[in-house]
């Protein structure tokens, strides 16, 4: 399938089109091809797939792909197949590695392995021209293990759809975005219960979402209404849902513990990283970020005067950096710089 069907005008040769690989792991769970099945009972149940942490990056790209004319084969197995010397753009998680032909060059990410030990000798195994991450401090942890071939590749934010609306009032003092899931019981005694027990006492307007149990259109929705975001998160590779609401000029209270990288499933006893972030895109026209050991009544303090002030211009950073147009533009030159990309 081949996107965006003519070239932008600025490209007058007519390049050829990037082969973009993307695949939602779904292994089967019981069965052979159980998959099938249960995909369906889901979105019967559940209704559809809503577009979360990879998936949102990948469309995302797609989006600034169509956006700046630049063509693009999505998940044409049987082209790279016969046409092995092209560059595979392999985007997601790391199962389409298996179906791209064994010499085939590759720009790989991102949104792909949590942590390279998953896969020390990779680079050995596989012609990887790119490794692509969204982050600076992602970067110091990936080249860790695979030095010299690790890039930064944030994706675009659109900026249009997640863009301030004068016609919607400003009903929700604070929106307060829950994305913690490790030592839970620690973090709503520690942090979460003084933190909503802060705002109430101010009298402030809150609304709440946690991550994973709610749709897009919320998010958007609220991105409009809310005055202010409070972002509980332990790290962050990129951090998109923040960085939708900072494109729709909602100024965040960012806690950033730093320290250490703690997924559970490689920290303490395999991996040890630091130092990590929950907004590795920022500037204090964003907003106040906090430590929570101890400083988050006086932080607050110097948030909401800033808020009350209008001291805040977070769309700003979005709009420079991020854009979605930007940052297809910035692929599409990786993608040619690692070689192959283009007949």
């Amino acid at each position: 399938m081949t996107g965006a069907a003519a070239a932008a005008s600025s490209d007058p040769d007519r390049r050829s089109p990037l082969n973009l690989f993307y695949e939602e792991p779904d292994p089967d769970r019981w069965v052979p091809f159980d998959r099938h099945p249960r995909r369906w009972i889901r979105r019967l149940v559940r209704g559809p797939e809503q577009p979360r942490g990879t998936m949102r990056a990948f469309l995302n790209l797609v989006e600034g792909l169509d956006r700046i004319g630049a063509r693009y084969r999505l998940n044409d197995f049987r082209h790279i197949a016969r046409h092995g010397e092209e560059l595979a753009c392999v985007f997601g998680k790391p199962q389409v590695l298996e179906r791209i032909p064994p010499r085939t060059p590759i720009l790989f990410g991102t949104s792909i392995y949590s942590h390279p030990s998953d896969r020390p000798g990779l680079p050995r195994e596989r012609p990887i021209r790119r490794v692509l991450v969204p982050s600076l401090w992602v970067q110091r942890m990936f080249e860790e293990v695979w030095p010299g071939i690790v890039s930064v590749w944030p994706v675009g934010i659109d900026t249009e759809r997640w863009a301030p609306d004068p016609a919607v009032a400003r009903d929700v003092d604070v929106l307060v975005y829950d994305k913690i899931f490790w030592d839970r019981a620690r973090y709503e005694r520690e942090l979460i219960s003084p933190l909503l027990g802060e705002l109430a006492r101010r009298g402030l307007r809150v609304a709440t979402l946690r991550y994973g149990s709610y749709e897009e259109k919320e998010l958007l929705d609220l991105s409009r209404r809310a005055r202010s975001m409070v972002y509980l998160s332990r790290h962050e590779t990129q951090g998109i849902a923040a960085q939708q609401l900072m494109a729709a000029g909602v100024p965040l209270f960012a806690w950033d513990e730093g320290g250490l990288w703690q997924d559970p499933k490689y920290f303490p006893e395999h991996i040890r990283f630091g130092p990590v972030t929950s907004v590795p895109y920022w500037t204090d026209a964003c907003g106040v970020r906090f430590r929570g050991d101890g400083d988050l009544l006086e932080a607050f303090d110097r948030f909401w005067a800033g808020v009350e002030a209008g001291a805040y211009a977070p769309r700003n950073l979005v709009v420079e950096e991020l854009a979605l147009d930007k940052q297809a533009r910035e692929y599409v030159a990786l993608a040619e710089r690692a070689g192959g990309a283009w007949a």
